[in-house]
């Protein structure tokens, strides 16, 4: 088979470890590969193209499972650009939403990390919040996102 590689050498050209590769195949994003008469996997220049395209979906952040829906709107030449639009586009809703939940995470670390003395004792917010995930004092502020109104409540000072 002209320009053949084995799963090593597909790795080394696609930038997909070996064992993703398996699980591509496994999974069904690429078709049953060749095998050599040892039982080896062999690659064509068909499959790296192939892996190549699911390489850059993950880049982009898509799932396995969109990625398996790009692939057949891929291969499929009477698709209709107005599909892959959809899927890209709900793609984007997921981004804009991982984006939030990043942003939050940022301000609730943020919040801790300026709450903490940082001296040398040894009490510290971060950690009490990562250990009890639940608030140490009581009053949240109610106009901060929910999942800061923890860290602001370890940052309130506990009433003498």
């Amino acid at each position: 088979m002209e320009g053949a590689m084995n799963i090593g050498q597909a790795a080394k050209a696609t930038g997909i470890s070996a064992k993703m590769i398996r699980y591509y195949e496994d999974n069904g994003l690429i078709g049953p590969v060749a095998r050599t008469g040892s039982g080896y996997r062999v690659y064509g220049p068909r499959d790296i193209h192939t892996l190549g395209f699911i390489k850059r979906s993950r880049d982009m952040g898509f799932s396995v499972e969109r990625i398996a829906g790009l692939l057949q709107l891929w291969r499929d030449r009477s698709r209709h650009s107005a599909d892959v639009k959809r899927l890209a586009l709900e793609h984007v809703e997921v981004l804009q939403q991982r984006i939030a939940e990043l942003q939050e995470m940022v301000a609730t670390v943020r919040t801790l990390a300026d709450c903490c003395a940082g001296d040398k004792r040894p009490d510290c917010p971060i950690l009490s919040d990562i250990a009890t995930g639940a608030p140490l004092h009581p009053a949240p502020r109610t106009d901060a996102p929910p999942a800061r109104r923890g860290a602001l409540r370890a940052c309130q000072k506990t009433p003498e």
